[in-house]
């Protein structure tokens, strides 16, 4: 049985929002149907997306790291979703394992996003219902469009090559292989809903801070320090003057 889903390499994402922004163009004219977005960035924000990018810095300074984690649906081959649906908008597709939501049957009860652990579900406040990725389903199978664009937007868009897409039950796709080779791994397994959507994780960089760096004379830092700390009388101090 196939199983598409999209494959997030963390060690290479940039955290520029251009699969943001590429979904949420490509979707609002497609079959997704309009995406309020009526105060994003004020109080009490509103706006449906289907993919975010969460920022987070870990570690403890001067040895930190900016990790850039972009979410959405994860098209779990158990998805909690679709047996809670009191209607039967949520469904999973036999032929290529992707979720989604029939609008003609969601009643925006919300039910789907309470047994979502992750967080994929989006009420849409004007057509009140719910929302989420539909992994571009028009786009993937459009046979008018060249076959190296039938892939979602935000892959297409990733200045990075981040996201990867394809068929996880494929054991020789490309992204198959990746999942293998790289170590890569599922969102929260432990809650057993067999995420399809994987992601390949950050490869440890060790930061080091050398000590020449703070009194070598092409040090920004330091020449700011002497600029700042000139004597009056003209004289030069010398570099050990600032440790």
């Amino acid at each position: 049985m196939t199983q598409l889903a999209l494959i997030i390499d963390l060690n290479v994402c940039v955290g520029c929002s251009a699969c943001v922004t590429s979904c949420k163009e490509w979707n609002t004219s497609g079959p997704a149907g309009f995406m309020s977005d009526d105060n994003p960035y004020q109080k009490d924000p509103t706006g449906t997306f289907f993919n975010r990018v969460q920022t987070y810095e870990v570690g403890e300074f001067p040895k930190t790291e900016t990790v850039h984690f972009p979410k959405s649906c994860l098209h779990c081959e158990e998805p909690p979703c679709v047996p809670v649906c009191p209607t039967g908008a949520s469904y999973k597709r036999e032929q290529d394992g992707i979720v989604l939501v029939d609008y003609d049957k969601c009643i925006g009860c919300k039910y789907c996003s309470w047994a979502c652990p992750y967080g994929a579900r989006e009420i849409d406040e004007h057509q009140k219902v719910m929302k989420k990725c539909t992994l571009c389903v028009d786009r993937i199978y459009d046979e008018s469009l060249p076959e190296s664009e039938r892939k979602p937007a935000c892959v297409l868009a990733c200045p990075t090559n981040a996201r990867l897409f394809g068929d996880v039950h494929d054991a020789h796709s490309d992204v198959s292989e990746l999942i293998r080779d790289a170590g890569g791994y599922q969102l929260m397994p432990e809650w057993g809903t067999k995420p399809s959507n994987h992601y390949l994780p950050r490869r440890k960089n060790k930061i080091t801070i050398h000590k020449d760096e703070l009194v070598r004379v092409d040090n920004p830092l330091n020449k700011e320090q002497k600029e700042h700390h000139k004597p009056v009388d003209g004289s030069v101090l010398d570099d050990n003057s600032f440790i």
